[in-house]
């Protein structure tokens, strides 16, 4: 992909923005072939600083509803200002295991670089995203992975870099595609393309957690981590 989308946007607005990978850049890979439609109502589940949730009002002229845990809605509520999407978006300051949304509410429900936070699991899915998505409502999520799972096999020279609560959200296509096979029709799971570009960009800030990351990227070396897209449409 030549990301022209992203392209679009200040660079250093992103740089400044960023909290990890690149989020445009993944989600622009991530909803390439999804219908997203002027009008739609979506949820961003955990946005971060909100890159997400500009890029996709701006970009598909979607009501999003910015969800964040880490991060104020009134610092939120800034930057869509600053962009001029503050009409579109709405800024909240909530936990995504407590989501304070009406049933069959949402078009769509995505999510970058968060989702493997609180849907590693049986359930989540299941009582927290399928309730507030309507009838056909599409999922598209992105977030870090593995090419093959590794927890109870640590590579020795991968072991000072990867905490034991990372290892429990970092998973393979092959581990993460029972979670949804039963619960999305048109299901599409890959490994992103977008994987070196984005993390280029992150390991380029100054951001103390990408200088962080730059030995963890360089000692992986292309073996282990990577990007992982899903995308599918609730079944009935």
């Amino acid at each position: 992909m030549d990301f022209h989308r992203t392209r679009k946007y200040d660079k250093d607005f992103i740089r400044s923005n960023m909290m990890g990978p690149n989020s445009m850049m993944i989600l622009e890979e991530l909803v390439d072939d999804v219908p997203l439609k002027s009008g739609m109502r979506i949820l961003d589940l955990g946005c971060g600083n909100g890159l997400t949730s500009i890029f996709l009002a701006k970009e598909y002229g979607v009501q999003v509803f910015a969800l964040d845990l880490w991060v104020s809605a009134t610092d939120n509520y800034k930057r869509f200002q600053e962009t001029g999407v503050e009409n579109m978006v709405i800024p909240i300051h909530a936990d995504a295991l407590d989501m304070p949304f009406s049933s069959d509410y949402f078009d769509a429900v995505i999510s970058v670089d968060a989702y493997h936070y609180v849907g590693n699991n049986d359930t989540f899915f299941t009582e927290k995203i399928r309730p507030v998505l309507k009838k056909n409502g599409i999922i598209a999520f992105a977030f870090p992975g593995m090419k093959c799972e590794v927890k109870e096999n640590v590579p020795n020279e991968m072991k000072p870099y990867w905490e034991d609560e990372a290892l429990e959200m970092w998973h393979s296509i092959e581990w993460w595609r029972p979670k949804f096979e039963s619960e999305l029709d048109h299901l599409n799971i890959w490994e992103m393309e977008c994987f070196h570009q984005a993390w280029d960009d992150w390991l380029d800030t100054d951001n103390p957690y990408a200088v962080g990351d730059r030995k963890m990227i360089h000692t992986d070396n292309d073996r282990y981590m990577n990007l992982i897209g899903i995308t599918g449409i609730k079944n009935s």
